[in-house]
């Protein structure tokens, strides 16, 4: 497969210095307990004649926040899609897992300028296109969608193309960028499950802007190319 499984524990130890945040424990149950309000020094103790003060109304509970980092309801997962190609400015290179997320921003910001010279707005969704992979590394083309191919085309390692198109299935994440290896060992056990075939590519679309967003809160849009099967000659 594709795919990086990177390891728990540095994935887990890159998020906690990037947050700044400690491991809280969980309470159980025999930490909670129930007390009884004493009256304070000082205080008056109603009479057993007195009657009762009325009970104040109950505040109604405040609504949970949403956690971004955890799926939505309605997040796909396994979505059949077909992709079409668009036409793209990309930056071609290579990089290693460890600093995977610093590579593509940086990508990112240097096709940011060269459309911000150019006056060239963005078409779509940021993309980073993944043409190879090992378990150290990979080849990738982050590319940025434009309604048409720019007068003044860039040069050296960027380039104008077409992205990928074909069948596909989608899968949302949401969370920090090293916490896509949990996504791509769910969406490897998916396609096990389906027994379905993918290709040795694959994208990430980036909902969030990968240059500006915070690092532990990304939205991502993956999909998997699959290989159709072939018909019995």
């Amino acid at each position: 497969m594709p795919f990086r499984l990177r390891a728990s524990l540095a994935a887990l130890s890159l998020v906690t210095i990037l947050s700044g945040a400690a491991a809280i424990p969980q309470r159980t149950s025999a930490q909670v307990l129930m007390t009884q309000a004493l009256p304070q020094p000082g205080a008056q103790t109603p009479s057993a004649s007195a009657p009762a003060a009325p009970a104040p109304a109950a505040t109604p509970a405040a609504p949970a926040a949403t956690d971004a980092t955890q799926n939505q309801p309605g997040d796909a997962f396994g979505q059949d899609t077909s992709l079409t190609a668009k036409t793209i400015v990309y930056v071609k290179g290579s990089g290693t897992w460890d600093k995977a997320f610093a590579t593509i921003s940086s990508a990112f910001r240097k096709i940011e300028t060269y459309l911000d010279k150019e006056g060239i707005r963005p078409a779509g969704l940021p993309m980073t296109i993944f043409t190879a992979t090992d378990d150290t590394g990979f080849e990738y083309e982050a590319a940025v969608p434009v309604v048409e191919a720019p007068k003044n085309p860039p040069h050296g390692d960027m380039g104008v193309g077409q992205s990928p198109e074909g069948a596909a299935l989608k899968f949302v994440h949401r969370g920090s960028y090293d916490d896509l290896d949990n996504t791509y060992e769910a969406i490897t056990n998916y396609l096990d499950d389906k027994r379905l075939e993918a290709k040795d590519l694959f994208i990430e679309e980036y909902v969030t802007d990968p240059v500006t967003a915070d690092v532990n809160k990304l939205v991502v849009n993956v999909y998997v190319l699959i290989k159709q099967p072939t018909s019995p000659g």
